[in-house]
């Protein structure tokens, strides 16, 4: 299922690509005849229930599970940065956040205090990791994803455990992080709210893909509403206004003779009611 490109990005090969592809363990299937592009300076979330697929999915986008069928294109050489849902810290052991950046690339002491500072948290370099709050947890872990200079951005569930005003600064910082560095992003997330004004792709899985696309198009989907139910009517006051207007097909048309596709793509404005879900 084909998701709109950025504007320009038809000539850009994909960073990471999956065609068709089904993993099973057993028989049980996990994931069936799901189908994504990320290319660079694009945002993909992947969003669904629990169950759905969606870190088994990332999982084979980052080559860490082998696929039952169809297959997994990467861009040679690419260079991933990962921020996975959880990563265990012994409690018992003493940690600071310098030292946590520092275990595994080995960088210098510029590149992660230059990682910190990208993600608003310089002054916590010397703080024990246990006693960061949920946000500044992950502004560390993107900060150590960040050390690997990546091409592509893989988070999953990044503002789990944060309060809301923290969720919706994570968003921010990660688009801010994408138009900064030119770097794709691929995400997992059950916040409808957030992915719905954040996101430039969404996609919809239930262990298949249910529907795909742009924001406004997914939220009127009757497959996305089928899935999400109430969170979905919650979102139905999801307003998305452009500088120009789509025709049946989907395809730009400007207006007031400005044409998007010809300023490096188009500009959205997103307001949001407030919208709850489990």
């Amino acid at each position: 299922m084909a998701i709109d490109p950025p504007a320009g990005a038809a000539l850009v090969a994909p960073l990471v690509a999956l065609r068709d592809v089904t993993y099973a363990v057993g028989a049980a299937v996990l994931v069936e005849r799901v189908s994504l592009d990320v290319v660079p300076r694009q945002i993909v979330s992947l969003i669904g229930p629990n169950g759905a697929g969606k870190t088994t999915t990332v999982r084979l986008a980052l080559g860490l599970l082998r696929p039952t069928a169809g297959r997994v294109e990467r861009r040679p050489d690419l260079v991933v940065g990962y921020v996975p849902q959880r990563l265990a810290v012994d409690r018992s052991l003493p940690l600071t956040v310098r030292r946590l950046l520092s275990l595994t690339a080995r960088p210098t002491r510029s590149a992660v205090d230059a990682a910190l500072d990208e993600t608003g948290v310089p002054h916590l370099a010397g703080r024990e990791v246990h006693d960061l709050s949920g946000g500044e947890w992950q502004r560390v872990l993107i900060a150590r994803a960040l050390l690997r200079d990546p091409a592509l951005l893989v988070l999953d569930e990044p503002v789990q455990g944060v309060d809301v005003t923290g969720q919706a600064e994570l968003f921010a910082l990660i688009r801010e992080l994408r138009d900064r560095r030119g770097c794709g992003v691929l995400l997992v997330s059950h916040d409808l709210h957030l992915v719905m004004a954040a996101t430039d792709a969404v996609i919809c899985l239930n262990r298949h893909v249910c529907c795909s696309g742009r924001p406004d198009r997914v939220v009127r989907d009757p497959a996305y509403r089928d899935l999400f139910g109430d969170a979905a009517t919650a979102l139905a006051v999801y307003a998305h206004h452009h500088d120009h207007v789509h025709d049946a097909t989907g395809a730009v048309v400007p207006v007031d003779g400005h044409d998007p596709q010809q300023q490096g793509g188009h500009h959205h404005h997103h307001h949001h009611g407030q919208a709850h879900h489990g």
